[in-house]
């Protein structure tokens, strides 16, 4: 049975037509794509990356974008709901679209030349190119400012060296918004998949977000070209302000989580809770409810 919900404060009525379109597209590849799998790949912990061509497909890829770049060019309230339907089917699936869109084209799109954009930005949209975003680290944390990774010249290129930590969509991911430090202050950097001194491990045994690829990227004095650099990356509030754009998302896909959660309830207790004949009284109730625990 479809994905139905519930309203009781009439937000639909405060969304546009194609807000609603939007969102009740992406419910129902959540209902009939996602759901069917993910317990296996939640077991198992993979991510199943057969649902990639149908996310490009919907548009929710950068989906927030300009459309000049490949991207579908919705509102945020839009990609607001693209996130909250994508984690109500799993917090992986929405990690995996949050960090591709949120995390590693908006960088590219803000920080990026025009040659940078018009080679990865389609790409991402179409989800032939994955991206990761390379900040946090084992030692620090969520604490940026602590910041190891150092790029340093080498002639007009760069010598990056360090690693990141917890990093979603590590392994698979063909190309990695990586933060450095450097002489002139913390820049962001493109590192492609199979660049020399650039190896990444995936991490297993993990107790939550199992359905996610998450991995420790390791730079081990990796020689990028000059047009690597991100140039108009300045100081840590670039990073910072893609995390907002991806928290943006997260809120949404709080509301998501908590959608399944109550939907679950409901079913577990209509399954659990079935009498033989209509409740006389507050008391019949109570001994029943006694006699399951």
């Amino acid at each position: 049975m479809a994905f139905k919900g519930v309203d009781y404060m009439d937000l639909d009525g405060e969304l546009s037509t194609e807000e609603r379109m939007t969102r009740d597209t992406v419910r129902r590849f959540v209902d009939e794509r996602v759901l069917p799998v993910i317990e296996e790949a939640y077991l198992e912990g993979h991510f199943p990356e057969e649902l990639i061509p149908g996310l490009a497909e919907l548009g929710v890829l950068g989906a927030n974008l300009p459309e000049e770049y490949g991207c579908a060019g919705m509102n945020n309230v839009a990609y607001g709901l693209i996130m909250q339907e994508l984690e109500r089917g799993d917090s992986g699936i929405r990690s995996f679209v949050s960090v591709q869109g949120a995390l590693v084209m908006y960088p590219i799109f803000a920080f990026g030349s025009e040659e940078q954009k018009r080679r990865w930005l389609p790409a991402m949209a179409k989800g032939e190119a994955i991206g990761c975003f390379g900040l946090t680290e084992a030692d620090y944390g969520s604490n940026p400012a602590g910041m190891a990774t150092r790029a340093e010249r080498n002639g007009d290129g760069w010598v990056l060296n360090g690693s990141k930590m917890w990093i979603t969509n590590g392994s698979m991911a063909d190309v990695a918004v990586v933060w450095a430090r450097t002489e002139d202050g913390i820049r962001g950097f493109l590192v492609e998949k199979g660049t020399h001194g650039y190896s990444t491990k995936q991490m297993h045994g993990k107790h939550s977000l199992r359905a996610s690829d998450t991995s420790e990227l390791v730079f081990n004095d990796v020689e990028l070209p000059p047009d690597a650099i991100l140039p108009e990356s300045d100081g840590l509030k670039s990073p910072l302000s893609c995390l907002n754009q991806a928290r943006y998302g997260i809120a949404w896909g709080a509301i998501g989580s908590a959608m399944a959660c109550y939907e679950e309830a409901v079913r577990y207790s209509k399954e659990r809770i079935q009498f033989d004949k209509p409740i006389a009284s507050f008391q019949i109730v109570q001994q029943r409810l006694v006699e399951m625990l």
